[in-house]
């Protein structure tokens, strides 16, 4: 084998893998396409010590910390295909822009790819993502205190979501954009019950002017004065690499894995978004970490 372990993704769950994976004396070949999905955010918090910091920059220093450690190789590339081999895998990947193609086998593989999102009304939501509005309710409701709020879905979540926003302000309002079943009439009294508009009319504008968003334009001609506030994107997971490998997913697509990170396939492990549960950084690098110390165990046990 080329090396130990394979890590697909250098987001906060891959880089924490790596680290451990690094200080158990393994070696890691680190690949990662370097288009994360919070890249329009400006600010990262909840992370202990780096509260306000950006993701590029905690990335850059994640890669800086265990490009350290002489085990762990880092290689800009599209992961295209895991395939099983004899006593492990072979992971094949491209260069991006170029037909470059690499292989590299791993006796282990942990994938956490994180995930793509789309964002409802995109070419409204799109120039106002990461500085009005955000997708963490967790992450950044604290920094949106006090102001008229926006959620802005077309999910059936949105009722849960809006009481969690609901604690940092008086002021909220759920905008369906004209999805029939994004609310229904039980969730409708629930949101008015707390103090929550619902305008379930489609949203024709976003205005604002550099000091930031300050209204949500509707298709009747009405105007939502909101200086701020929520998208609940659709996520996507990039799992189609993994395809030959036949793990179990959820319905959302992402991978099903045990209290120890541990994927349907044996040898193959996930961490972070492309799993299911909270999308916060802390989270993730947690996972992470679970992951190293179960990899290098399981290593350990098949005499490796």
């Amino acid at each position: 084998m080329d090396v130990d372990v394979v890590v697909i993704g250098a987001g906060p769950a891959g880089l924490a893998a790596t680290l451990n994976l690094a200080r158990a004396q393994r070696t890691v070949a680190m690949l990662d396409s370097n288009r994360p999905r919070h890249a329009a955010t400006l600010q990262s918090h909840g992370f202990i010590t780096r509260d306000g910091i950006s993701p590029l920059e905690l990335r850059t220093m994640g890669r800086e910390e265990v490009l350290r450690y002489p085990t762990v190789s880092y290689e800009r590339t599209l992961v295209r295909q895991i395939a099983a081999v004899d006593g492990g895998f072979a992971v094949q990947a491209e260069q991006p822009g170029s037909r470059a193609e690499s292989e590299t086998r791993a006796s282990a593989v942990l994938i956490a790819t994180g995930l793509s999102e789309t964002l409802p009304v995109s070419q409204h939501v799109r120039p106002w993502y990461g500085t009005s509005l955000h997708s963490c309710m967790d992450c950044d409701g604290y920094d949106k205190r006090g102001q008229a709020l926006a959620l802005i879905g077309e999910t059936d979540d949105l009722v849960d979501r809006a009481m969690v926003i609901r604690r940092h302000t008086d002021d909220l309002a759920v905008f369906t954009n004209g999805a029939a079943d994004a609310v229904s009439e039980a969730g409708e009294a629930r949101l008015a019950e707390h103090g929550v508009a619902l305008v379930r009319t489609p949203i024709a504008a976003i205005e604002g002017d550099r000091e930031g968003m300050q209204a949500i334009v509707l298709e009747d001609g009405s105007r939502s004065v909101r200086t701020g506030g929520f998208v609940r994107p659709w996520w996507h997971p990039q799992l189609e690499f993994a395809d030959s490998l036949g793990l179990e997913t959820d319905e959302e697509g992402l991978v099903i894995v045990d209290r120890t990170q541990r994927a349907s396939a044996p040898g193959i492990y996930a961490a972070g978004d492309i799993t299911p549960g909270f999308r916060q950084l802390a989270v993730a690098a947690g996972a992470g970490t679970i992951a190293a110390s179960v990899i290098n165990r399981d290593l350990i046990a098949r005499g490796l």
